[in-house]
């Protein structure tokens, strides 16, 4: 795993070609963690972990953006004291091709058809 921060901390993360179809998918399976995930994919800025209203305890949440961090989903840093988070998009997009937007995209449908907010 390779370590990148801008400042102080710095959080494992893997590196491009450690990152693995099945590991994505695992992260991507719990809906809050694709909740997530569609939340960032919604804009290009980084948000901290605050910016995100779950309904879950603050350590279950740290569970899910550690989940999504190690398996190469987001890129977590340190500015500050906020912890930001972003896609890693361009590493998805090149290594998985429309995986991502297929699977935002079908998430959305799913909320709109259940109705169920995840």
């Amino acid at each position: 795993m390779t370590d990148i921060a801008t400042t102080g901390r710095a959080l494992p993360h893997p590196a491009r070609e450690e990152l693995r179809l099945e590991a994505v998918l695992h992260a991507l399976s719990d809906p809050m963690r694709l909740r997530i995930v569609r939340e960032l994919a919604a804009g290009e800025a980084e948000l901290t972990c605050s910016d995100f209203v779950l309904p879950v305890t603050k350590s279950t949440s740290t569970h899910h953006f550690r989940v999504l961090r190690e398996s190469g989903v987001i890129r977590q840093v340190y500015r500050g004291t906020a912890k930001m988070n972003v896609l890693r998009r361009d590493d998805l997009d090149d290594l998985f091709p429309g995986l991502l937007d297929s699977l935002v995209a079908a998430a959305e449908l799913q909320t709109r058809r259940l109705g169920d907010g995840a």
